[in-house]
């Protein structure tokens, strides 16, 4: 058994992702609409996604394109005012995913007391934001200086719009992350928010540490879940959730029903 059944209650957990709307300093905040809007509609996908029956939800500034590596103070304090707004009707474990900053994430869950963040806290990477560098070690010495060594750290460990500088395959990557890093859970993904995890790296990666948790981190489907839960031991789900499987779009309730359907199907 792993820590998921402790921390969200059970295995084969689905964390749902709650978008945000564009913040303040965000390209496309409109100050017409103001943090009264982002909140309001935070709202309305937390109760979506919790009618629906999630078994955890991590907010996250998704819709802050295009993403900084050292994302600003104005962000993480509009979403600390979000989940503080909110904080009432969160029914559900939750996390934070500061994009893609892992020290701003932890600062937000330890104000916010967030179970979990996740983040990119490994390697080096030629991205569509330039060249990406990372710190693990310094990110998990801050992690215990501000009082946060319970938030679990989600490694995605096969970023989103990115590639290795140095070739090295999944299954490699996983190895030597657990070894040096000590994550709680290693993430893989597609190339993009939707892009379906491709099931045979997903598998590659959980024969390489199969004591680690695991998810499938993008692209999960009603139609495709089950095969992805028979290797993994999770996923992150957003997309799906959306008004006809937009990205844009606001969670449809009755699209998170149907896939919690399944994937209680799977755990029977």
């Amino acid at each position: 058994m792993s820590w998921l059944k402790e921390v969200i209650g059970t295995e084969k957990a689905i964390i749902a992702m709650l978008h945000l709307a564009p913040l303040p300093g965000d390209p496309q905040f409109k100050k017409e609409q103001g943090m009264d809007y982002a909140i309001d509609r935070a709202r309305k996908d937390l109760r979506a996604l919790q009618r629906g029956g999630v078994d955890a939800i991590m907010f996250s500034n998704e819709y802050s394109l295009p993403y900084l590596t050292d994302v600003r103070c104005e962000t993480v304090a509009a979403m600390g005012r979000i989940v503080g707004e909110l904080m009432h009707e969160i029914e559900v474990p939750f996390g934070v995913n500061v994009l893609w900053d892992a020290k701003k994430s932890l600062d937000l869950a330890a104000a916010t007391g967030a179970k979990f963040i996740r983040e990119i806290f490994t390697g080096a990477y030629a991205s569509d934001f330039g060249i990406w560098d990372t710190n693990c070690g310094a990110t998990v010495r801050h992690q215990h200086e501000i009082g946060a060594e319970d938030v679990k750290l989600l490694f995605n460990i096969v970023p989103e719009a990115s590639a290795y500088l140095a070739p090295r395959t999944p299954a490699a990557i996983a190895k030597s992350t657990v070894f040096n890093c000590r994550p709680d859970a290693l993430c893989v993904s597609g190339q993009t928010a939707g892009s379906a995890t491709d099931t045979s790296v997903l598998a590659e990666v959980k024969k390489a540490v199969p004591d680690t948790v695991v998810f499938a981190n993008t692209g999960c489907r009603k139609e495709t879940i089950a095969d992805q839960l028979a290797i993994a031991d999770g996923a992150v789900v957003a997309t799906t959730f959306k008004y006809d499987g937009v990205f844009e779009n606001m969670v449809d309730e009755k699209r998170v029903a149907e896939f919690m359907k399944v994937v209680r199907s799977v755990r029977a």
